[in-house]
């Protein structure tokens, strides 16, 4: 993308999938899914982040995320969950990022401005472990985008293809919701939350 001709959309699009990766990257971290010695720390934004090692989970993580940039720009993507599920593949934990794009914004876009807002939410995932569940033991975990509606035209639906149905089951009641941090900043909405199953849920899951 030529960051100097981008529309608002495409500009914010950028600076918040780049954002994606690093955070799913702190979140990953955070469940201590994989040894510390899997990541090594970096700068982002200013703030202390950790980051993967490992070519084969940097590889998913950067692509997962950075795949989704022409869905976002075009107001298309709802949702994106880091999901970590038992070996049942019936979700644990859900750390949420319910995003909006405004497509009518015509005003020019600082990226300063975006990224001191999504900075914020970096700091509040250092100190989010206290509202998390621990894992059992052979969980997984997995990055998975939930679409406003399908894309439209050769070339996007293309670029969705690349997106396969996830196999983690679906809860039947209403998720217990932890909010960590929310912003507005025109023409980006942003909120982070957990979710973890209903106590009422029962065992057996919908695929």
């Amino acid at each position: 993308m030529d960051r100097k001709n981008a529309s608002p959309q495409g500009e914010t699009a950028r600076v918040l999938t780049e954002f994606l990766e690093v955070a799913v990257n702190c979140i990953v971290f955070l469940k201590g899914f994989y040894p510390p010695a899997a990541f090594e720390r970096r700068r982002y934004m200013n703030v202390v982040v950790q980051k993967a090692r490992h070519p084969q989970l940097a590889d998913y993580i950067h692509s997962a995320t950075s795949n989704l940039l022409p869905f976002v720009q075009k107001g298309l993507v709802e949702r994106v969950n880091v999901t970590f599920y038992d070996k049942e593949h019936i979700p644990l934990e859900k750390f949420v990022f319910k995003i909006d794009v405004n497509q009518s914004y015509n005003s020019k876009v600082e990226e300063s401005d975006i990224g001191f807002a999504l900075r914020a939410f970096l700091i509040k995932l250092t100190v989010a472990k206290p509202a998390t569940k621990p894992l059992p033991p052979s969980s997984g975990w997995e990055i998975t985008a939930y679409f406003r509606a399908l894309p439209q035209g050769s070339s996007k639906e293309k670029e969705a293809q690349l997106w396969i149905p996830t196999d983690t089951k679906q809860w039947l009641q209403p998720p217990d919701i932890t909010p960590i941090k929310s912003m507005s900043s025109q023409p980006l909405k942003v909120q982070l939350y957990l979710e973890h199953p209903n106590p009422c849920e029962p065992k057996k899951l919908e695929e």
